[in-house]
């Protein structure tokens, strides 16, 4: 069902759409990474490159491996020239409905006329962002998790229109690339992006009520639970303000447990996001290591 000739594109250079673009570059797809930003695609393209040569590095994959998935990626600022002939479209713009439907309203025409259309959205409704094309039996979420080249799973969200012919394309194409597939019924929040939202959320309530440092807090849930990341490691590597779309759009769809702690919103407002700008619940140095000793503690909230 999927070919090795088959296209992808990935709209939206971010880390979740750069991660995606290297999962299908590296399984040997010609992948079209697409965003308005040519400084986000120029990030994008070397930090895929240097995935690939740590990868080499590491002995994981050869010299030549590596150069024929640089070959594979290529960059584009225009949607419906990126998207044109592609037999999967995996969408990664912010958890915006009105831009992602309007991604989708573009691109779609020009896909493969049995292209997969896919969002990674982690808590829209799948059902509404398909009502934006003529065919949404092919809409799926398609939820990859960061970092993409370590993480296995894929969440496959069903809205209310997609077919079966669908899902097994998308359960194809995730096999293709090496990652274990599920199929979760559209819900608010899916499966993981509820629970993690709960989880960091609770993690910052603790922090913000001084109930233990951010690194006692993360170190409680790695070595208590064996979890690779704590909780607000883990809201620094997303993004504060991904984190609190989420939550606003969880606790308006499911309620008061899903409140947004005020101490998420204040360092959003302060422009504190995470990683992606060097300081969030840590500080990070210009080649985005955590500076150990930074994490906050209530003593300076």
């Amino acid at each position: 069902m999927v070919d090795l000739n088959d296209k992808v594109v990935v709209v939206g250079a971010g880390l979740m759409g750069t991660g995606i673009a290297h999962a299908f570059a590296s399984s040997g797809f010609e992948t079209r990474l697409v965003d308005t930003s040519e400084e986000a695609l120029a990030k994008a393209q070397k930090s895929i490159h240097g995935i690939l040569d740590s990868g080499v590095k590491l002995g994981k994959i050869t010299d030549a491996d590596a150069a024929a998935a640089k070959a594979r990626l290529t960059t584009c600022t225009i949607l419906k020239q990126g998207a044109e002939g592609a037999k999967l479209l995996v969408e990664t713009v912010s958890e915006n409905l009105a831009i992602k439907k309007a991604v989708f309203a573009e691109a779609v025409p020009v896909l493969h006329e049995a292209a997969v259309i896919a969002t990674n959205t982690s808590a829209l409704s799948v059902t509404e962002i398909a009502a934006s094309v003529v065919t949404p039996e092919r809409v799926i979420g398609m939820h990859f998790f960061n970092p993409v080249h370590k993480m296995k799973l894929v969440e496959l969200v069903l809205g209310i229109a997609t077919d079966e012919a669908t899902v097994a394309a998308s359960r194809a194409w995730c096999d293709a690339i090496g990652k274990t597939s599920i199929l979760v019924n559209e819900s608010p929040g899916l499966t993981t992006s509820r629970m993690s939202a709960m989880l960091g959320n609770e993690a910052m309530w603790m922090l913000q009520e001084g109930t233990a440092s951010a690194e006692d807090i993360d170190t409680a849930l790695r070595m208590g639970f064996n979890h690779p990341m704590g909780p607000l490691e883990l809201g620094d590597l997303t993004g504060w303000d991904t984190r609190l779309a989420v939550l606003r759009y969880l606790h308006s769809t499911l309620g008061e447990k899903f409140r947004p702690c005020p101490l998420i919103i204040k360092m959003v407002a302060a422009g504190r996001y995470g990683r992606k700008t060097g300081h969030g619940v840590y500080k990070y140095d210009d080649k985005g290591q955590r500076v150990l000793g930074s994490g906050l503690r209530a003593s300076n909230l």
